[in-house]
């Protein structure tokens, strides 16, 4: 669907089909939920085309998932929609084109995005939509994403070395780290820290190699770093490369695998995740739910589910800049807290105590569809 030349085509057609469908079926829904600029065009339909007016009354929540993708294209466009009031053409532009995302945040009763932070960020980041974000800011709610808490359990997971639970978090993460280890070559006896995700400016990737040969360069023989990722062929180039420097501490596969990404968030020490911008991030959650350390750069949803262990409560790190000095920092504020066997067994059953799962996101939509209901 994606990347296609006819991709506004097939997005429209996917919106008229949902609508029809709802239209046809005779049903009145009590809210519509739609995510991102895909379905952007379905508040605005809903209210301003003739086709629809049976349904012009129920109330439209849209959630964003990233800001930066609008899905805009030219009014020549336009009529590929049903028969709409052209008066009103004015709610589906924006810097003179015909702007989907800016559309629905318009027309919907409330928005919502991926974390309380990124909601904050829109208004200052989202490719040319700040001001809109700015001016709407009290239609807009920010609700973390959860994570399926079935798939990603320590106790049940079938794809690591040995499950385990808080009570027994020491020996399962010793053995899952000892299996990860031999693996790749590393031994087991070391701070283990890993990055799992896309390599790509957006996660902070194109930072990793200098970061990491620092790392190595300056803790030599203490700490061993293992990634997972593709992306950019010149970072996986870059990343690569640096096994022949490092061969001993240093191990990376490019590419995914499902069953390796588990085993390396139960068998990891720390998780590094420098993302310049992320809505709300899965991989932390990962993380925390097999005791793994997320070491964080503060911004959206990052900001929202790790605390600095520095701070009262706190249980991961977090730095504010996306620069190889402050990724080597954490990394090294990292090792400290390694050596300190007691205080970081403490913080990992903190971690796994966390509740990032659906049920709590789940009450919150809930909550929200009953309040526009009410006022419907």
């Amino acid at each position: 669907v994606y990347c296609y030349p006819d991709e506004t085509e097939q997005f429209i057609a996917y919106q008229i089909a949902f609508l029809d469908w709802i239209n046809w079926s005779g049903q009145t829904p009590d809210v519509i939920h739609c995510h991102d600029h895909h379905s952007g065009l379905v508040p605005f339909l809903l209210q301003n085309s003739n086709a629809y007016k049976r349904l012009a009354k129920v109330p439209v929540v849209f959630t964003i998932h990233n800001g930066q993708y609008h899905g805009a294209f030219g009014w020549d466009k336009l009529s590929y929609l049903p028969e709409i009031d052209l008066t009103k053409t004015g709610l589906l532009d924006w810097a003179g084109g015909l702007n989907p995302l800016a559309a629905a945040v318009k027309c919907s009763a409330l928005f919502t995005t991926v974390s309380p932070s990124y909601l904050e960020e829109l208004s200052v980041n989202s490719n040319g939509l700040e001001y809109l974000f700015y001016i709407e800011r009290h239609k807009g709610v920010g609700i973390l994403n959860g994570i399926d808490t079935e798939v990603w359990n320590p106790a049940t997971d079938a794809m690591i070395a040995a499950k385990y639970t808080i009570a027994k978090l020491a020996q399962g993460k010793q053995k899952n780290k000892a299996v990860l280890c031999e693996k790749f070559g590393l031994s087991t006896d070391l701070p283990l820290v890993v990055f799992i995700g896309r390599l790509v400016i957006e996660k902070g990737a194109e930072l990793l190699a200098e970061a990491f040969d620092r790392t190595l360069t300056e803790h030599a023989g203490k700490v061993n770093i293992l990634l997972l990722g593709a992306g950019d062929k010149d970072m996986e180039a870059a990343l690569t490369a640096l096994k022949d420097k490092h061969p001993e501490h240093y191990a990376v596969f490019i590419g995914y695998d499902e069953a390796l990404a588990h085993l390396i968030y139960a068998g990891a020490d720390f998780l590094l995740m420098p993302s310049r911008v992320e809505p709300c991030g899965l991989n932390q959650l990962y993380s925390l739910r097999y005791g793994t350390m997320p070491v964080v750069r503060s911004t959206g949803g990052l900001k929202d589910t790790v605390k600095d262990f520095g701070d009262e409560g706190g249980y991961g790190i977090r730095f504010n800049a996306v620069t190889v000095d402050d990724i080597c920092y954490s990394v090294d504020r990292a090792l400290v807290l390694y050596d300190n066997a007691p205080h970081l067994q403490k913080l990992r059953k903190t971690m796994m105590a966390l509740d990032f799962s659906w049920d709590r996101s789940a009450k919150e939509y809930i909550n929200l569809y009953d309040r526009i209901i009410s006022v419907s």
